[in-house]
């Protein structure tokens, strides 16, 4: 058995423990829509259709309005690489744990050189300077999600029990439809047809080890990793998550409201969903962004809430897959996303003021 093989079963076989018995739900009902805002969503649905189409490839857009909990997409069911996505079940699971007063976010915490990893990692000028970094899980969670620092995320994970306490806290809360994988060191060597070494965080270890690889092993690891990829997600799956924590189903509202604040601080990806918002909308958001081979990036992900003027919130996931396209269209697309769902909400405004001022008439 490969070790994706390895870690999808263990991923089903926690799945299935985890989930607790419920009950069945009753026949939703049906409600009857008002012609204007029944015409807002189909203009949304053909506009969000039409940025999937025009930008083609392997991609998916979900867009779910949070009050009303009506959805729209373009392959939103689809499976696609989280990459640095993932950064937020684990600071989700530590906010969970810690609600349950099993972990405390503001003891104090030790990051040294062992906690290294790879890629992104902004704290390890700090780690190889000092030898260490004094921090707290707290501001770990604030590294990890608005610097998408992966030694941050990877000292999160490792505290709050590894990636079967990150399965486990999505199963019990429902949230469906999202894979963890086996940690960034682990996954990030296989899709380059390594298998990890501590070596491999330090200088430029990883990456000539990487240029080492034959090109045919590079090219069938990277290929496996996006036909099924261990940290795949749909992009339905995450709007439905964030949604989820937007309404405090998942962490109390107090938590929650910290946790969005977070991401709305959010320093990657300025020019992705969060570069479409017109003054007055906040985005709180988390990006991915994936591996390069042979001209190809695995996983260009930009995923959160769009908050509007109003407070009208709207959950929102753009994944792409795998592209050759150059990343100002990879940017121009997901603008486009955030613009359309400004537009949305626009015509909401205008179809509650049109109701509005017909009782008043009548």
């Amino acid at each position: 058995m490969s070790w994706g093989e390895d870690v999808r079963a263990a991923q089903a076989e926690e799945v299935i423990e985890a989930e607790p018995e419920v009950e069945p739900e009753p026949e939703p009902e049906v409600v009857e829509v008002d012609p204007q805002v029944e015409k807002a969503r189909e203009q949304l649905a053909e506009r969000i259709k039409a940025i999937g189409e025009d930008f083609g490839g392997s991609m998916g857009i979900a867009v779910l309005d949070v009050d009303a909990g009506w959805s729209t997409g373009y392959n939103e069911t689809e499976l696609f690489p989280q990459q640095s996505v993932s950064k937020t079940w684990v600071s989700l699971t530590a906010l969970l744990l810690a609600e349950k007063g099993l972990l405390d976010l503001d003891a104090p915490v030790r990051v040294s050189r062992e906690d290294l990893t790879l890629f992104h990692q902004p704290i390890r000028g700090e780690i190889l300077r000092d030898g260490a970094v004094e921090t707290t899980i707290g501001e770990l969670i604030e590294r990890a999600i608005q610097q998408s620092d992966n030694t941050a995320n990877n000292a999160i994970l490792q505290r709050v029990g590894g990636p079967r306490a990150v399965r486990r806290a999505l199963a019990n809360n429902g949230l469906e439809d999202i894979r963890f994988g086996p940690g960034e060191k682990p996954m990030q060597s296989a899709i380059a047809g390594l298998l990890w070494r501590d070596e491999y965080s330090y200088e430029n270890n990883f990456f000539d080890a990487r240029d080492r690889v034959p090109q045919e092993s590079r090219k069938r690891a990277f290929e496996n990793y996006l036909a099924d990829p261990v940290d795949g997600a749909t992009p339905l799956g995450i709007a439905r998550a964030l949604a989820a924590i937007e309404r405090g189903e998942v962490l109390s509202e107090e938590t929650a409201e910290k946790f969005l604040t977070i991401m709305s601080n959010t320093r990657s990806g300025p020019r992705r969903l969060k570069g479409g918002r017109p003054e007055g909308w906040v985005v709180s958001h988390k990006t991915g962004t994936g591996q390069f081979w042979n001209g190809q990036q695995s996983g260009y992900n930009d995923v959160g809430v769009l908050f509007a003027p109003d407070s009208s919130a709207y959950a929102v996931a753009v994944m792409i897959g795998v592209t050759r396209r150059p990343t100002i269209e990879r940017m121009q697309m997901m603008q486009e996303v955030t613009r359309a769902v400004v537009a949305y909400h626009e015509a909401l405004v205008a179809a509650n003021v049109a109701e509005a001022e017909a009782a008043v008439e009548g």
